[in-house]
């Protein structure tokens, strides 16, 4: 179901983007142009896909690295960012998900309740999110970095639950589980990661940690695709710098499955806090700036 998902997303993005270069080429026929330039990948936009999805599919995440590396370079408009996380992030997303579905057991109920649930909230979600202004993006994008600092500091000082044993939900908490998952997944079109949210969920109900990897995993995968298309056909979103994390982070993602399976990232998650935090900031303080 998954490698059908990414063909057909696939497919729906080059379509789309084909009738988009028609239109470009009509009012702009100059190929140097800037216009023509922002729908290629640069060489920071690969190295960018790499090392995000490399240290995402290792727990880092990738939803709040991205974002800060994409504000402190000034790369596109604040209101592109989240399309194009979505966007791009969505292919290494589904390699993850093969991979984690494929090693690690969990209940399918639980596990295509949750799926589901996460889908259905991106869809209601992007709708939303495509309409709000440069400022709404960068106001909300700011809060959703000051939450995502917030769990890197709880993981950093081992605050997070420690879970159970479960594998699988059954009655009022499979209901909880699937209902906040639904939330989860229209936060993502934001660009709130789902990862460290959903990891705690299924802690506090009982599962084991490690069955919340097929989970979010799957979530991210099948959603991405959903928000990402939807993202596309508006275009409220980068070209170039999602065809680099696309591009880039799948061979990101087999280097962390395959290849180094595990690092000592202690440190690297400190400063990946601190870098968060003062992207949060920034994007706090270019929103307010539309105020006064």
């Amino acid at each position: 179901m998954l490698a059908l998902v990414a063909i057909a997303y696939i497919g729906r993005w080059w379509a789309l983007e084909r009738v988009r270069g028609r239109e470009l080429a009509l009012t702009d026929p100059d190929p140097s142009g800037a216009a023509a330039q922002n729908r290629k990948p640069r060489l920071g936009d690969l190295l960018v896909g790499c090392i995000t999805n490399f240290f995402d599919t290792l727990g880092i995440g990738c939803f709040a690295p991205t974002t800060a590396i994409y504000k402190l370079r000034a790369r596109m408009p604040d209101e592109l960012i989240p399309g194009t996380l979505n966007t791009g992030h969505a292919l290494p997303a589904m390699t993850q998900a093969l991979i984690f579905i494929a090693t690690v057991s969990v209940d399918m109920t639980t596990l295509f309740g949750m799926i589901l649930a996460a889908v259905l909230g991106a869809w209601l979600g992007v709708g939303f999110v495509s309409r709000l202004s440069r400022r709404a993006i960068q106001l909300g994008m700011g809060g959703a970095l000051l939450c995502a600092s917030m769990l890197f500091l709880a993981k950093n000082l081992e605050w997070m639950p420690g879970g159970g044993e479960a594998l699988g939900l059954t009655g009022s908490l499979l209901v909880v589980a699937v209902s906040i998952n639904a939330v989860l997944g229209a936060l993502m079109m934001l660009g709130v990661g789902l990862y460290a949210p959903c990891l705690i969920l299924v802690s506090l109900l009982g599962m084991s940690p490690l069955a919340a990897f097929p989970i979010m995993m799957g979530s991210c995968a099948l959603l991405m695709p959903v928000g990402g298309a939807r993202f596309v056909r508006t275009g409220r979103y980068h070209l170039g710098a999602a065809l680099g994390l696309a591009l880039g982070g799948i061979p990101g993602v087999l280097a962390a499955a395959f290849i180094i399976k595990s690092l000592p990232i202690f440190w690297l998650r400190w400063l990946v806090l601190v870098v968060v935090l003062y992207a949060a900031f920034q994007m706090l303080r270019s929103g307010l700036k539309k105020q006064s």
